[in-house]
């Protein structure tokens, strides 16, 4: 049986209602003390950046050179964003007849098969990246026609209207499958004579002797699930640049490194996030209306737990919509769980009739940046950049950051040739700090607009929690234009917003029918997921002991229930006595929630081997 409650502090309670629940609170006390008294904790994590390969005698005598390339640029991440940071530096040096080597890696085994969003975008960036996009085939292959918006309760929808200078008029906007227009992007990319290598995960930041950055290394390949080498084991490549690009997308594993080693969140808000969770269904042709966007928020969360929902109406050759459902990462109870959020949504009276007579393709999850412009860090240091949702460029209340990250991947671009032109770089050795960047992007329309929107998200920490945040929106945003003289603050990191689960209240979720709603591992199988089973779990813990000693025993276990793969579990330990966390690392479709919202900040998502995670199709 799993532990349900945390210890209490042993003090005595004055009132006498408080009896039962410290007499369950001394119980689990015992029990959480039994498990600790066991002869050692059961080892869960074995990856090389928690237990060092020098003092680990299997790897002695094992070769651990690399071999190195070098290249002018180098960009992490083959979203929108390195993608047009790659193409817009191939068209430039096209431009003015100069001959620029430009390398992208990405982790997942074909250009876009990690992409999902919801996606309504608008086409500002694509427009200026290539004016002819419609000519050259790109798949925006659905206008907007239909704008909807709405409260939920419990039984009903009540309509709201979406007037003329809102951020969620989606008027000349297009619904897309970005996965495809990421893969349509890469095509362009490698035309351009972009080198593209897909299947390679950027694992390690190098670094000159002065500090700045060399460049990255690809993970290493062949490694076993105990951390041995195995007889095929591979040392990743090494590419060296006069400036990297970081464009890993929200919650980067490398941008996280940089962040302390610059210190680059000096002088912002910590960043807030997101867990949106997706399907593709196909419905009754009947049902089906090309072009609608549909968006609601309240039930069934309550007015204190941001999130809403999406339903998108997609123009393909089979009736096909896409829906989803977001929920704010600084919500409190730690028994919530987005993914049977989701799946309760989908039972509402406005919603379940589009769905039934469907079938559902695809499912995925993903984390995203909801912090806004107080919550971007520096941008630029010794010889790199962050590009794109790795900062955090989403304007959340338009739900929308692809038009944002194309356009800072093409203004980082324009100048980083700026700078490699004209400068004579024959004898340097050490990483460009292309500081113009930061300045060209505060003097673009991408600044303009992230800072009008500033204020929504967190006006939505009122007493009136998220009807609050519409009401200052409809105020200090549609009458206003966003011109208030004052910038609200995020109360704190998304992982401290968790409260103890002994002053939360369980929440009972109806168990999924098989046809509107569905359990967790038939919606994961549905993403493609796939790992090489037989290397070390890419889910790291600092300390394996903290999962059972704190957040079992205060939380309750919350990485159970906000995974929205199923990658994390507590199961009984051999004895009988206690439990152990059990980490699925097949399962994980690359989200990162549990590196965000784990409330001891004790997981640390790292790189698996390249080619592994979901294989989204158009996601």
């Amino acid at each position: 049986m799993l532990l349900r409650r945390c210890p209490s502090s042993g003090r005595a309670r004055q009132c006498f209602h408080a009896l039962k629940l410290i007499k369950k609170d001394c119980l689990l006390s015992l029990r959480v003390s039994r498990c600790a008294s066991t002869a050692s904790v059961p080892r869960i994590t074995t990856h090389y950046t928690i237990h060092p390969r020098d003092k680990d005698k299997r790897w002695e005598g094992v070769n651990m050179e690399r071999f190195a390339e070098e290249a002018d640029v180098v960009v992490v991440g083959a979203g929108p964003a390195g993608l047009s940071a790659a193409i817009r530096l191939k068209q430039l040096a096209a431009e003015h007849s100069k001959e620029l080597r430009v390398c992208l890696v990405e982790k997942a085994s074909q250009i876009g098969a990690h992409t999902l969003s919801g996606a309504c975008i608008e086409p500002r960036s694509l427009e200026e990246l290539f004016p002819d996009w419609k000519e050259r085939g790109a798949p925006l292959n659905t206008p907007v026609t239909e704008d909807k918006f709405g409260i939920l309760t419990e039984t009903s929808r009540i309509p709201v209207p979406i007037l003329p200078g809102l951020p969620m008029v989606n008027h000349g906007n297009y619904i897309v499958r970005l996965g495809h227009l990421v893969s349509w992007l890469g095509e362009q990319a490698e035309a351009l004579g972009v080198e593209i290598y897909p299947g390679y995960a950027a694992a390690e930041v190098l670094f000159h002797e002065d500090g700045s950055v060399k460049g990255i290394a690809t993970n290493d390949v062949g490694i076993q699930k105990d951390g041995a080498p195995k007889a095929t084991f591979e040392r990743g490549l090494e590419l060296h640049a006069k400036v990297t690009v970081f464009a890993e997308g929200c919650h980067g594993h490398l941008a996280k490194q940089l962040y302390k080693k610059y210190n680059l969140r000096e002088n912002c808000q910590p960043q807030s996030y997101g867990i949106g969770l997706k399907e593709l269904w196909t419905i009754d042709k009947s049902k089906w209306k090309p072009g609608r966007v549909e968006h609601t928020v309240g039930w069934p969360l309550d007015r204190h737990t941001y999130g809403g929902s999406f339903l998108y109406h997609l123009n393909e050759r089979e009736p096909l919509v896409a829906l989803g459902f977001v929920v704010g990462l600084d919500y409190q109870n730690p028994y919530l769980n987005p993914f049977r959020e989701f799946q309760r949504w989908k039972h509402h009276p406005s919603v379940q009739p589009t769905l039934e007579g469907g079938t559902r393709i695809a499912y995925g999850a993903r984390a995203l940046n909801e912090g806004g412009i107080q919550s971007i860090p520096k941008l630029t240091f010794p010889g790199g950049l962050l590009i794109g949702c790795s900062p955090g460029l989403l304007n959340v209340p338009k739900i929308k950051g692809t038009h944002t990250a194309m356009k800072s991947g093409m203004l980082a671009s324009e100048a980083i040739f700026s700078r490699l032109i004209n400068e004579n770089l024959q004898s340097k050795t050490i990483g460009l700090d292309v500081q113009e960047y930061e300045e060209n992007l505060k003097n673009s329309w991408v600044w303009k607009e992230l800072y009008a929107v500033r204020n929504i998200r967190p006006s939505c920490h009122s007493i009136l929690g998220v009807y609050g945040g519409m009401i200052y929106t409809g105020i200090f945003y549609w009458l206003l234009r966003g011109m208030e003289p004052w910038t609200l603050k995020h109360p704190g990191p998304d992982f401290a917003q968790l409260k103890p689960a002994k002053d939360c209240t369980p929440i009972e979720y109806p168990k999924p029918d098989g046809k509107i709603s569905f359990d967790l591992l038939s919606s994961v199988a549905l993403s493609g997921t796939n790992h090489e089973h037989d290397q070390p779990p890419h889910l790291t813990l600092k300390d394996d002991s903290i999962p059972v000693s704190r957040n079992l025993a205060v939380f309750d276990g919350p990485e159970q229930r906000f995974c929205p793969a199923g990658v994390y579990e507590y199961v009984p330990l051999e004895t009988g006595e206690g439990s152990r966390l059990q980490i699925n690392a097949q399962n994980c479709v690359h989200c990162k929630t549990c590196d965000i919202k784990d409330p001891s900040q004790n997981i640390n998502w790292v790189v698996p081997e390249g080619g592994g995670g979901p294989a989204y199709n158009g996601m």
